[in-house]
C-alpha cells in the first residue's frame, strides 16, 4: 500500500537553517529538498501577508466558534433562570421602593401551606403548580416559620426580555458568522495566491545574487498519518511553513506499507522501481506469484528443505533475506512434494506415502491432461500456463481498477473493455470446460463479453474523442494486444520448463551415482561425492533461474499488462541515521 503524502514548504532565514535541520533530523520523518533564495523586502511582505491570512483564517474556522458556543452556553444559563424565576411573576420594584414596601419570598408544598398565616400577615400567593405555592410577603414576617427565599435578581418580565436580548444576540452573531464564513473560500484563495506568488517569486530569483541574508526555502513530504503530532512541533520552530496536500505532479516520495510477509518482498519492488504516488503498490502480487513460480521452478522438497537449512545457518550474514530464504523454502517443501520430487526421486512410489493416501493428493505422473479438440499434454505444463493466465487476469483487472481510481470510470471504458474480453472471456471458457456451461449458454455468453467489450475497446474508449479516431486506436490497439497477449501467456511455460530441466538433470546426477557405484567397496564413496556434488550444482542452478525467471515475469509479463511503470523515488526522511550514514 502506498502512504498518502502530505507537502510542506518550509521558509526561514538561512542563518536558522542548521538548527531547523537539526530539528527534523531529531523529528525523522520528513523527506526534504533544499534551496537557498536571496531576501529582499517583496519576499519578506509576502511572508507577512500569509501569515496574517492564516490568522484571520484561524480566527472564523476556531475563535468564531468558541465564540458562538460561549454565547449559547450564556442563553441556556439565562434560561435555567428563568424556570427559577418564572413562578415569581413580575411586579413594579420601582414603585414598591418608592412606597417603601419589602417584600418577601418563599415557597412550600401546598399541603403545608397554613390559610391562618393570611390572617396574620399580608401574604399574596403568586404561583400555584406541581404542589407547590409560591407566596410572597409584604413588611416585617418576625417569626414566620418557613425559610425566606433570595430576593429574584429580575422580574419575570425582564428575565424574558434578557433572553430574548441574547437570542437577538445570538441570530446576529450566527448571521455575522455565516457572512464570514462565507468569506473564507476567498480568503483560503488569497492564502493560496500569496502563497504561489512567494513560490514563483523565490524561483524567479537567482540564489548566487545573494543580498546580505538569505531565505533558505526548504520542500518536505511526510505521511500524513504523521502529520498531526509533527505541526505541534513545527509551531516551536522559528520559520513559516505551508502544508498542502501531495499531488503527482508534486514527485512525492513513495513509502510503502505493507504486512510483515508482504513487506519481506518490497526488496524485490525496489528492484525494479517504487510506483508513481498516483500507481499502486505491487508488493502484494510480487510476495504471492514470486513465492509460487520460485517453488515451481525448483519444483523439489529436497531442496527446499536446503533452502530452509541455509536460511537458518546462515541468517545472521543474509540479515533480511533470511526470512525470505525461510519462505521460500517452504514454499519450494510444498511445491515439491505436490509434485512428488525429493531430490529428483519420485516420492509417490514409495511404500509408505501410499499406504499413508498421501500420493492421491500430488501431480498424477503418468496421467495426461486432456484438452478438448487440441491433444493430452503433461499436467505440469497445464499448469504452468493457467498460473499465467491467471497472473495476467489479474494485471488486466488491477490496471482497470488503477485507471478508474485516477480517471474515473467513463473514461476508462477502454480498459475495462479489455478486461471483460481477457477476464470473461477466461472465465467462460473455464466454466465450458468444467461443464459448468452447456454449449448454449457458453455461445450466449461468448457473444455477451464480446460486444460489450467490441463497444468499450472500439467506440466508447474516450468519449470526448471522433468515433474514428476511437475505432482506429481500438484496432491499433487489437493488434498489439492480441500478438502480445499470446507471447505473454506462453512466457510462463519457462516454469515447466525449468522445473523439468531441474528434475532431469537431478535424476541423471542419481542415475550415475548409482552406476559408479556398483557393487559397493570404494563405489560408495564416488557414490556419494556424485550425489553431493551432482545436487549443489543443480541447486545453485535451478536456484539461480528460479530468481530471475520469476523476477522476470513478474517485471515484464504481469507489469507490462498491469501498466505498471516503477518511476517514483524511494521515501528517505531526514534523520541521524541518514545524516551519520
Amino acid at each position: 500500500m502506498i502512504d498518502r503524502m502530505s507537502k510542506y514548504s518550509f521558509i526561514l532565514l538561512s542563518r536558522e537553517k542548521e538548527d531547523f535541520l537539526e530539528s527534523l533530523q531529531e523529528l525523522g520523518v520528513v523527506d526534504i529538498t533544499r534551496s537557498g533564495k536571496p531576501v529582499d523586502d517583496r519576499s519578506m511582505d509576502l511572508l507577512e501577508e500569509i501569515e496574517r491570512s492564516k490568522a484571520e483564517i484561524k480566527d472564523i474556522v476556531s475563535g468564531s466558534d468558541a465564540c458562538l458556543r460561549e454565547m449559547e452556553q450564556g442563553l441556556v444559563s439565562k434560561l435555567r433562570e428563568f424556570d427559577d424565576i418564572k413562578p415569581w411573576g413580575s411586579w413594579d420594584r420601582a414603585k414598591l421602593d418608592e412606597i417603601g414596601v419589602t417584600l418577601h419570598f418563599y415557597k412550600v408544598e401546598a399541603r403545608k401551606y397554613l390559610p391562618e398565616w393570611e390572617n396574620e400577615h399580608a401574604i399574596q400567593k403568586v404561583t400555584e403548580k406541581d404542589g407547590r405555592i409560591w407566596f410572597v410577603l409584604a413588611g416585617d414576617p418576625g417569626d414566620f416559620p418557613l425559610k425566606e427565599l433570595p430576593a429574584p435578581a429580575q422580574t419575570e418580565a425582564e428575565a424574558r426580555a434578557g433572553i430574548e436580548e441574547r437570542e437577538r444576540q445570538i441570530a446576529v452573531y450566527r448571521k455575522t458568522l455565516g457572512d464570514r464564513r462565507s468569506e473564507l473560500p476567498a480568503l483560503r484563495a488569497s492564502l493560496a495566491a500569496k502563497q504561489e506568488e512567494l513560490s514563483r517569486y523565490l524561483a524567479s530569483l537567482s540564489s548566487e545574487s545573494a543580498a546580505e541574508d538569505n531565505l533558505s526555502v526548504f520542500e518536505g513530504f511526510v505521511p500524513e498519518e504523521d502529520t498531526a503530532e509533527l505541526e505541534k512541533r513545527f509551531e516551536e520552530l522559528p520559520m513559516v511553513w505551508l502544508k498542502d496536500s501531495a499531488r503527482v505532479e508534486d514527485n512525492p516520495p513513495i513509502r510503502l506499507k505493507n504486512k510483515p510477509f508482504v513487506g519481506l518482498f518490497e526488496m524485490l519492488t525496489d528492484m525494479y522501481g517504487r510506483p508513481g504516488y498516483d500507481g499502486f503498490d505491487p508488493t502484494p502480487f510480487i510476495s504471492i506469484f514470486f513465492t509460487l513460480f520460485f517453488a515451481f521452478c525448483m519444483g523439489d522438497a529436497g531442496y527446499g528443505l536446503v533452502i530452509i537449512l541455509l536460511g537458518i545457518l546462515l541468517r545472521k550474514k543474509l540479515g533480511k533475506i533470511a526470512p525470505l530464504a525461510l519462505i521460500l523454502g517452504g514454499a519450494t517443501v510444498v511445491v515439491g512434494f505436490f509434485f512428488h520430487s525429493f531430490f529428483s526421486m519420485d516420492i509417490s512410489k514409495w511404500g509408505f506415502i501410499q499406504s499413508l493416501g498421501l500420493d492421491r493428493i500430488m501431480m498424477p505422473s503418468d496421467s495426461k491432461c486432456v484438452v478438448p479438440g487440441m491433444g493430452e499434454y503433461d499436467w505440469n505444463m497445464i499448469l504452468a500456463l493457467a498460473c499465467g493466465v491467471l497472473h495476467i487476469s489479474l494485471a488486466q483487472i488491477t490496471k482497470a481498477v488503477v485507471a478508474t481510481r485516477n480517471h474515473g470510470f467513463m473514461k476508462s471504458l477502454g480498459v475495462w473493455g479489455w478486461t471483460l474480453l481477457i477476464v470473461g472471456g477466461v472465465t467462460v471458457g473455464v466454466l465450458a470446460l468444467l461443464k459448468v456451461f452447456d454449449a448454449g449458454i457458453t455461445k450466449i455468453a461468448i457473444i455477451v463479453v464480446g460486444i460489450v467489450s467490441a463497444l468499450c475497446i472500439f467506440f466508447l474508449r474516450d468519449l470526448h474523442k471522433n468515433p474514428l479516431i476511437n475505432f482506429g486506436n481500438g484496432l491499433w490497439e487489437t493488434y498489439n494486444t492480441a500478438t502480445g497477449l499470446l507471447s505473454d501467456v506462453l512466457s510462463y511455460l519457462r516454469l515447466y520448463a525449468l522445473a523439468l530441466a531441474g528434475s532431469l538433470l537431478g535424476g541423471a546426477f542419481n542415475d550415475l551415482a548409482v552406476m559408479v557405484r556398483g557393487d559397493g567397496g570404494f563405489g560408495w564413496v564416488f557414490f556419494i561425492l556424485l550425489l553431493v556434488v551432482g545436487h549443489v550444482l543443480n541447486i545453485a542452478m535451478s536456484g539461480l533461474s528460479a530468481f530471475v525467471h520469476p523476477l522476470r515475469l513478474n517485471f515484464l509479463e504481469f507489469f507490462k499488462n498491469a501498466g505498471y511503470e516503477g518511476l517514483g523515488r524511494t521515501y528517505s526522511p531526514l534523520s541521524k541515521e541518514t545524516t551519520n550514514n
